[in-house]
């Protein structure tokens, strides 16, 4: 049984900075990409950030490109979103996913976390 858990969200104010965390079980995690997506309310899923399973290719969505770097630790299993100079715009629970490529669209991971709300205030 595959098993995401997000951590590290919560409420910060603009111009702060936060690092969330999904910690992977279930299947051998560096055989696989990873990828962060953002939902804000009213609004669908929206693409944040994707990581190879070596960890050698990472793609960012141009709102969070610079802001944002993605990286994961295979020893533990781990994948990290290090997100600062956040914006108000950034308030949305976040979630990390797990899929055999490396895409935007979220069909594309069979394995989602439960998600982490991180609240950004102006």
């Amino acid at each position: 049984q595959v098993q995401l858990v997000e951590s590290g969200g919560g409420l910060v104010q603009a111009g702060d900075s936060l690092r969330l965390s999904c910690a992977a079980s279930g299947r051998t995690f560096s055989r696989y990409t990873m990828a962060w997506f953002r939902q804000a309310p009213g609004k669908g899923r929206e693409f944040v950030a994707t990581i190879s399973g070596s960890g050698g290719t990472t793609y960012y969505a141009g709102s969070v490109k610079g802001r944002c770097t993605i990286s994961r630790d295979n020893a533990k299993n781990t994948v990290y979103l290090q997100m600062s100079n956040l914006k108000p715009e950034d308030t949305a629970v976040y979630y990390c996913a797990s899929g055999n490529g490396a895409t935007t669209t979220p069909v594309t991971y069979d394995y989602w976390g439960q998600g982490t709300q991180v609240t950004v205030s102006s």
